[in-house]
């Protein structure tokens, strides 16, 4: 006999008790429909792909980087005197917060917390993350006004003290913590104050301690060599800016290491298989005490080459390669991926490039569906004159070419990722505010909504805390493919030439494809082309599984 104490969640019709079966209890609309989304092959490969390229985004400081993980200061007779890590001294804000973020976000999720849901777990975290990062915008226009052309010798006076840090950092954290704290990310106050507090000092802390960092210097294979260091590298041991020395740029193969690169500063003017002349051999030597080595580790290469190679020897081209290649094993650190056209290497750039591509994406899209629900839900509420006049300006937007908007943008305006996301988020509102329109215009005569105006809430409340739960989800869809269409704009942006100057991109890759010369670099054009062929169609396969997932008419058709 069943178990009275047994809380399966079953239901029993009464044809089905007829026929002595039972009915399973329906889920909930989003539990419905994520069933049926990872129900398909395609939806799962792009959320695991999707999924990893966010964490690549998140941890890429940790993950690629050509400051040591660990570092120790060694003496004259080897022994420790001090240990640092330069990685995470080099550590830019914004990726202090990224990373204290979704180091908290992952478990706060997944583990099983009673007395909250996940969501509202994972709104809360959101919610503490862009407040960390409006306070760094904030001090950082705090501090630009206070350099600013035109300043007081007091303010600046200020700005150079030791006491600036802290103040402005609390003055940033304090102005941007209380707005927060009218915000209802939580709705009890209790909870919203004590979030709102922590993520204000913990944002003000990373801004104060990051507040002077100096400059990127890259000496550390050197040092090595010289015996001054021990290191200890992350898992790619580049900076996606990072050259191994001051030389001219070579493109290496995957699997190369910086010792070739360092090969690539000696000169022998002779084809291969012909004996080396004095004057070739003198210019060798003289390229090998130039190389980038600190002490006298130039000078005693030099004089093994000289010894190795005298006057009137004759090596080859081949035997002073290998020998070379010998001698500077000490700097073989690979490239997996090879390099670039200006020596940097490609699998960091890979790994960097993913934070650019996701974060232009999410955040103009973000942007992109606040504006458009906001414009939508008036239409579709109140219809009429509302209406008509209001999707005139839809109409206007949609008529407007992004990408062409984004090409002249680009040579008027700073080129910067903050510029790209908002024209992107700004022009492309209008899909978001017609699907809210539709679906806002189907809810505004149901019952729920009638009572809610009986009783007198405000139109805030009808329109964003009942209505809109009930009308949001095909502007979610389209959000994945806006996602994507994001990504595709910076990349071919990228692709031109024209995006944000400093950072890793994909497309800034694939332009690398073909040189100046007109040489075609394979490997330039693989990995990054391959990078946003399967992100754009990973999200297009979960766009697709979510709209099929919602169809009324498919849902019939399985039911």
């Amino acid at each position: 006999m069943p178990n009275p104490t047994d809380q399966s969640e079953t239901t029993i019709s009464g044809i089905h008790a007829m026929r002595g079966g039972a009915l399973t209890a329906p889920k909930g609309f989003w539990a419905g429909a994520w069933s049926q989304v990872l129900k398909r092959p395609g939806a799962v490969a792009g959320l695991i792909w999707f999924g990893f390229i966010a964490l690549l985004a998140v941890y890429a400081p940790l993950i690629a980087n050509g400051h040591p993980l660990l570092m120790r200061e060694l003496d004259a007779n080897g022994d420790v005197v001090a240990t640092s890590s330069p990685l995470l001294e080099f550590l830019a804000p914004s990726q202090w917060v990224l990373l204290v973020a979704m180091t908290l976000l992952i478990p706060l999720v997944l583990l099983p917390i009673s007395g909250t849901s996940r969501g509202q777990r994972a709104g809360a975290v959101i919610g503490a993350t862009v407040q960390a990062f409006t306070i760094l915008l904030a001090v950082s226009a705090i501090r630009a006004w206070l350099g600013r052309w035109g300043a007081s010798d007091a303010e600046r006076e200020f700005l150079g003290s030791d006491s600036a840090p802290a103040i402005v950092a609390a003055t940033g954290a304090f102005i941007v913590s209380a707005l927060f704290a009218f915000i209802p990310t939580i709705v009890r106050l209790a909870p919203r104050l004590a979030v709102v507090g922590v993520s204000g000092v913990v944002a003000g802390v990373i801004v104060a301690g990051t507040w002077s960092q100096p400059p990127e210097t890259f000496q550390y294979e050197e040092r090595e060599l010289a015996g001054e260091i021990e290191t200890v590298y992350t898992l790619v041991p580049w900076s996606p800016a990072q050259r191994p020395t001051d030389r001219s740029a070579a493109v290496l193969e995957p699997g190369a290491t910086s010792a070739q690169a360092l090969m690539n500063n000696v000169t022998i003017a002779l084809p291969r298989g012909v004996p080396i002349d004095d004057a070739s051999l003198a210019l060798a030597a003289r390229d090998i005490e130039r190389l980038p080595l600190e002490g006298d580790a130039g000078t005693t290469l030099a004089g093994a080459f000289a010894r190795q190679f005298p006057p009137s020897s004759g090596p080859t081209i081949d035997t002073v390669e290998s020998w070379l290649m010998g001698q500077l094993a000490p700097f073989g650190t690979p490239y997996a991926l090879g390099t670039d056209g200006l020596g940097q290497d490609v699998l960091s750039q890979m790994i960097h490039a993913c934070r650019l591509s996701i974060s232009i994406g999410v955040v103009s899209t973000s942007i992109a569906v606040l504006i458009g629900v906001t414009i939508g839900a008036l239409m579709g509420y109140f219809g009429g004159w509302v209406d008509m006049a209001l999707y005139r300006v839809v109409e206007i937007f949609m008529s407007v070419p992004v990408l062409f908007l984004l090409i002249v943008a680009a040579g008027v305006l700073p080129r910067s990722t903050y510029v790209m996301m908002a024209i992107i988020g700004c022009f492309t509102w209008h899909g978001a505010a017609r699907f809210t329109r539709a679906e806002f215009y189907k809810l505004r005569g149901q019952d729920f909504v009638q009572s809610a105006r009986a009783v007198g809430l405000p139109l805030r409340s009808i329109l964003f805390r009942h209505m809109l739960p009930n009308g949001v989800t095909p502007v979610l869809v389209d959000a994945s493919f806006a996602i994507a269409a994001a990504i595709l704009f910076e990349a071919t942006l990228s692709f031109l030439g024209l995006g944000p100057p400093d950072q890793a991109s994909w497309g800034k890759l694939l332009a690398g494809a073909t040189s100046e010369v007109g040489d075609f670099v394979p490997w330039l054009a693989i990995y990054p082309s391959l990078a946003i062929f399967l992100t754009v169609l990973s999200l297009t396969l979960i766009g697709e599984a979510l709209r099929d997932a919602i169809d009324p008419k498919l849902k019939k058709a399985r039911v």
